[in-house]
């Protein structure tokens, strides 16, 4: 279990939310943030495995994006604290634009020249007709930094997606964004961040222990 941080740090777990139905199906679907359905039965079971991990951590607040897959996910890591959830808009996940609902295997058929921009670039070139990984860091990175300025002394926890996870941590670890896709973030996976002096660092990477998950 983690310690209570001090007066000038907090902790932030971010976690990704645990998997849908797009998610397992093979292949799998980008879901986006239209696609809005709620955890299967195995996302459930996965955050509360997440949940069971975190029951005795002094966790004193619990956030997520607008989705439902997220907000879901954080009611049920919340129960034990018996603390509400907040959504915080700037942290729902990519618009994925023409490619919702599509797996990449149809989108190689369907637009092949801009998903191999996509797939060279994805700093700088959106999913057609959405954002690029640029979009999202510029919209969530101050998102979370504001988060963890506003919780000092405090350790809290974010569910948040994929894509959204992937550019906050490139941003932490240094990474050029065009890198971010393969940072790898389980469903229902933890990242331990801490913030302190102005700056939020990695402490650990896609944690799934508590799964019984590599």
């Amino acid at each position: 279990m983690l310690p209570r941080p001090d007066a000038d740090s907090t902790i932030l777990l971010l976690i990704r939310h645990g998997a849908t139905a797009a998610n397992l199906q093979r292949p799998y679907i980008l879901q986006g943030r239209t696609l809005n359905g709620p955890l299967s039965e195995t996302g459930i079971a996965q955050v509360s495995k997440a949940r069971d991990f975190l029951r005795s951590f002094p966790i004193d607040a619990f956030y997520s994006s607008p989705m439902l897959r997220a907000r879901q996910s954080a009611e049920i890591i919340a129960e034990p604290h018996g603390l509400e959830v907040e959504s915080i808009e700037d942290i729902v996940e990519v618009h994925v634009g023409d490619w919702e609902s599509k797996s990449w295997d149809i989108i190689m058929k369907e637009d092949p020249e801009i998903y191999e921009n996509f797939m060279k670039n994805p700093a700088d070139i959106p999913y057609k007709n959405g954002e690029s990984y640029r979009d999202v860091h510029t919209r969530i990175v101050p998102a979370f930094k504001q988060l963890a300025a506003e919780n000092l002394g405090k350790m809290i926890v974010v569910v948040a997606h994929n894509v959204v996870n992937r550019a906050l941590l490139s941003d932490l670890l240094a990474l050029d964004l065009i890198h971010a896709k393969d940072l790898k973030q389980n469903n229902a996976c933890i990242n331990v961040l801490e913030y302190k002096h102005d700056k939020l660092k990695v402490v650990t990477l896609n944690g799934v222990f508590h799964l019984g998950e590599i």
